[in-house]
């Protein structure tokens, strides 16, 4: 039975989230579909975009995405610190970028006079839409409704597009999250729709990799700070360098038509992580299928369980690619 999606977040374990939508019908979300004989790749235009006027709106950060032929993935990181630092004015500008709202609303962001009696309901409001913002259900459901009305438009008929819920996924350290965002990245490689993460259109490596050739980093995605330190900013505190050599090795390795190995430098990155080399490369190749719930240590999912007050620690034997004997 599908659990409630409150018994899956614990923002005191993780900020860090995993998320998969699959489409239902047999018409492919992006690319060629072999039964109609239409490409519908201009459609992987529109998540990209979508997805990134989101976090414009959002209290959330996208670490990682791959839009596939018929399903997609993200790596969403919630932002609970700026959602709370938000002036009561600006979560309203930020909800009016997504939604009308109302009267009152909109009278307030106006600067417009209160009336007493109206207090109340502005402050209920106000604290709804600053909960909505940094919550993934949310953000899902923004990202999935209009391509689902869009697509159905095109395509002349109704009903659902998507499976009824998003697959989610509390992604408990940062070796989880690293082998998380590696996964989505080389999603193109190992379908054999790209050869090489540069390659690999409409996902977060290859906008990586674009920028980093101009000593940059993509502007709409969480970016790598290097090691944890004080007053850092938000960002994932690892390498960049590191991260895309790491990905660019194991896409070798697991591409059938190319032999590849981990360099010195990424077995370094393996070591750090608590990884072996064989636990990574089937990580990578079968994360979907180890995982069917929160991804860490054996550790990280005890204080997970614990926190949500689960009596069982599902999944418990996955945990220990996470860990070298």
């Amino acid at each position: 039975m599908p659990r409630p999606r409150r018994t899956q977040i614990s923002l005191e374990d993780t900020p860090y989230y995993h998320c998969c939508s699959r489409v239902v019908r047999r018409a492919f979300l992006c690319g060629d579909d072999a039964y109609s004989g239409k490409n519908y790749d201009h459609r992987r235009s529109w998540i990209e975009s979508l997805l990134f006027e989101l976090t414009a709106a959002f209290a959330i950060d996208v670490a990682a995405f791959a839009v596939m032929s018929n399903h997609l993935h993200v790596v969403l990181r919630i932002d609970i610190k700026t959602a709370n630092r938000w002036t009561d004015r600006k979560v309203l500008e930020q909800w009016h970028k997504l939604f009308n709202g109302d009267d009152l609303t909109r009278k307030f962001t106006k600067g417009e006079l209160v009336e007493p009696h109206e207090v109340i309901k502005l402050k209920h409001a106000i604290a709804i839409y600053r909960s909505r913002l940094c919550d993934i259900s949310w953000f899902m459901r923004c990202l999935n409704e209009p391509i689902a009305r869009q697509a159905n438009q095109e395509d002349g008929c109704s009903g659902r597009f998507w499976e009824g819920r998003f697959k989610s996924q509390a992604l408990l350290d940062e070796a989880a999250v690293l082998a998380c965002m590696a996964y989505v990245d080389l999603n193109p490689i190992r379908a054999k729709m790209a050869a090489t993460p540069e390659r690999s259109d409409h996902t977060s490596v290859q906008l990586r990799i674009q920028a980093a050739l101009k000593g940059e980093q993509p502007k709409k995605l969480l970016p790598f700070i290097g090691n944890e330190r004080d007053n850092q900013p938000n960002g994932i505190a690892f390498s960049l360098t590191d991260y895309l050599e790491l990905v660019d090795d194991t896409g070798r390795i697991i591409r059938d038509d190319k032999r590849g190995a981990i360099n010195e430098n990424s077995a370094n990155v393996l070591r750090r992580l608590n990884i072996p080399h064989e636990n990574w490369v089937k990580l990578i190749s079968e994360f979907g299928q180890l995982f069917h719930g929160p991804v860490g240590t054996l550790q990280a999912l005890t204080h997970y369980c614990e926190h949500l007050e689960k009596r069982r620690r599902r999944f418990a034997t996955s945990c220990q690619h996470f860990k070298i004997d």
